[in-house]
């Protein structure tokens, strides 16, 4: 038997009237798994203690409505079934243990998230009733071994494998991705998918979508793109698509990170994977990587003393298009005997420009290590500078001295900037410690997280 519970709260404020259930601090909340709270253009503020509360919430009405409040709610079950496109709006993140239930209208992010249990799923979403914001994600955790089209929580990343990946998180998230030069776009979707074994998986995905998502993209001409930090993208193609039920898939994949749709003649990879500056006796040497180019036309080889007048001192000609790593190399024969800053600058053939970060050549002086910026956001930058080619390894530990993040990088001689995707953390003080030149050179830096 159900016990169904409809609330209406008129509070007036400013001459207007809203409908709200708020749980204010220092109160409880108690209902038995079987109570239906019916929410009728009615918004939910939470300032209790963090509590989990095991009724189903049930939206309706044909207003936008708000889950707010300074308390963290543990939601067992969501009903959305707002009118047209109404929207339930998030104001904070939350937990869902059991199910979110798409039966009308439109759940927004608004830039905060929710967080799956294990066993959570989305239900019946559609292209009328479905996740949608300008930014956030849905989280969930599971361990797949040997998954075969394991779809956890239904967020629509269909994965399969032979191998083990154990503990897995999957992050679907509802923002266009860019490059490093803030151009390009993607479908309003994507995905991070973090598996506790990453290498020779062998794995294929099924990226689901809804045309509501296509973000002007055309979807005959999807192909799948990834990322490791968020800004490189590189462009994997697809092995099949379907228009109708709306997916791109892609077999052979070797190790996850950050997947979205695009299309090729959209400018979403990023030129540059690499950026190097290196001293050599009297002379200079700039090294730059690219992923893959499209319509690409040159390169102008940069220098400044102050970072404001550059000055062009050489070009180089791109390959134009080209769906592989490309690597270029400059000499500067007259370097500057202070010491100058150095960028590379891509010239596409319709007149667009990007630019690579700025590195400062100071040859003779030893090993550099820098960390900026302080407080981070979403891109934390690592500098370091050696003699020496090797790899890097960056660890990054929480403040219980847990390891959150781990990436490799390759050095070479001369100064070398690494990017470092800090987004996906929450708020904090954070351990960043790099080790190179085969474990003989080590640094270290506390950041704060906003």
């Amino acid at each position: 038997m159900k016990n169904i519970l409809n609330l209406l709260f008129a509070v007036f404020i400013n001459g207007h009237v809203y409908a709200q259930l708020q749980i204010a601090a220092g109160t409880s909340w108690r209902s038995n798994s079987s109570t239906f709270v019916v929410l009728d253009n009615t918004a939910f503020q939470y300032d209790a203690a963090t509590a989990s509360l095991g009724n189903t919430f049930k939206f309706t009405g044909n207003a936008d409505v708000t889950i707010a409040g300074a308390g963290l709610p543990i939601l067992t079950n969501i009903i959305l079934a707002k009118t047209g496109s109404a929207k339930l709006i998030l104001q904070r993140d939350i937990n869902l243990t059991q199910s979110l239930d798409f039966q009308g209208g439109l759940c927004d992010l608004n830039g905060f998230d929710i967080f799956m249990g294990t066993n959570a799923l989305l239900n019946n979403e559609s292209e009328s009733s479905r996740i949608m914001g300008t930014d956030g994600f849905v989280r969930i955790i599971n361990t797949l071994n040997a998954p075969n089209a394991a779809n956890p929580g239904n967020l629509g990343a269909v994965i399969s494998s032979s191998q083990n990946l154990g503990s897995t998180s999957i992050y679907r998230g509802v923002k266009s991705q860019t490059n490093g030069s803030n151009a390009g776009n993607s479908i309003l979707r994507y995905y991070d998918i973090v598996p506790a074994g990453n290498t020779g998986l062998n794995a294929t995905l099924r990226f689901h979508y809804f045309d509501a998502e296509l973000n002007g993209l055309a979807e005959s001409t999807l192909d799948m793109y990834k990322s490791t930090n968020g800004t490189n993208w590189v462009n994997v193609g697809f092995s099949s698509r379907d228009v109708v039920l709306n997916y791109v898939e892609k077999t052979g994949i070797d190790a996850f990170s950050r997947w979205t749709l695009s299309t090729a003649g959209n400018a979403l990879p990023l030129r540059f994977l690499l950026f190097n500056v290196r001293c050599n006796a009297n002379i200079v040497t700039v090294n730059w990587k690219t992923a893959q180019e499209f319509n690409t036309g040159h390169f102008e080889i940069q220098r400044a003393t102050n970072g404001v007048n550059w000055i062009t001192i050489g070009n180089l000609q791109a390959a134009g298009s080209s769906a592989s790593e490309q690597n270029y190399s400059f000499t500067d024969n007259n370097p500057l005997p202070n010491g100058a800053m150095y960028r590379v600058s891509e010239v596409d053939k319709d007149g667009k420009t990007y630019y690579t970060s700025i590195i400062r050549n100071e040859c003779g002086r030893p090993d550099l290590w820098k960390v900026w910026p302080n407080p981070v956001q979403e891109q934390l930058y690592v500098n370091i500078r050696t003699t020496d080619g090797s790899a890097a390894v960056i660890k990054i530990y929480d403040s219980k001295g847990t390891l959150v993040k781990k990436q490799l990088n390759q050095l070479l001689p001369g100064s070398n900037q690494i990017n470092i995707d800090m987004s996906r953390l929450p708020a904090g003080v954070y351990n960043v410690e790099a080790e190179w030149g085969n474990g003989q050179s080590g640094k270290t830096a506390m950041i704060i997280k906003q």
